[in-house]
């Protein structure tokens, strides 16, 4: 296989992706983020560091959307163009991030800490990462279903 999509599963690639995921993990750990009473404090605005640590992520982000993609047109590892990836702000956005701050506030964590709290020993977070999964799943093939649906035409009545 050739093109950009070809060096997604080179070892060189996945080297740098388990990098930038255990970089991820230990910022998370290192942080307290990856303890649900941190969040959930944060939530009832009881303690504002994870307000820090997403800033400071967003600033990082931020650097690396404007700067990178002026070093090269293509990226170093994939060989894929740099592009915008839009998505329309609709009723899904709305009704799925309210979903998600819902499932965020009773479980006290995110899908990315929940993985990164199992690293500290918090076994428990299983059966919010089984939620997450059960979620995704569900969700997935409610919009299969969708899909497939015949439309009903307008004034067929």
């Amino acid at each position: 296989m050739t093109g950009p999509d070809s060096h997604a599963n080179s070892p060189l690639f996945l080297l740098v992706v388990l990098a930038g995921g255990v970089l991820f993990g230990f910022g998370l750990g290192f942080s307290h983020m990856v303890r649900p009473e941190v969040v959930l404090n944060f939530l009832q605005f009881s303690d504002l560091g994870l307000l820090f640590v997403m800033f400071g992520a967003a600033v990082v982000t931020g650097v690396t959307f404007a700067v990178v993609p002026r070093l090269g047109a293509t990226a170093p590892l994939t060989g894929a163009n740099y592009g915008r990836r839009l998505k329309s702000f609709d009723t899904n956005v709305v009704v799925g991030g309210a979903i998600f701050g819902v499932g965020w506030g009773l479980s006290g964590i995110c899908p990315g800490a929940a993985y990164a709290s199992l690293g500290v020993g918090n076994v428990p977070i299983i059966w919010a990462l089984v939620g997450m999964f059960a979620g995704a799943y569900l969700q997935g093939r409610w919009r299969s279903y969708r899909a497939e649906a015949p439309e009903v035409a307008a004034g067929a009545d």
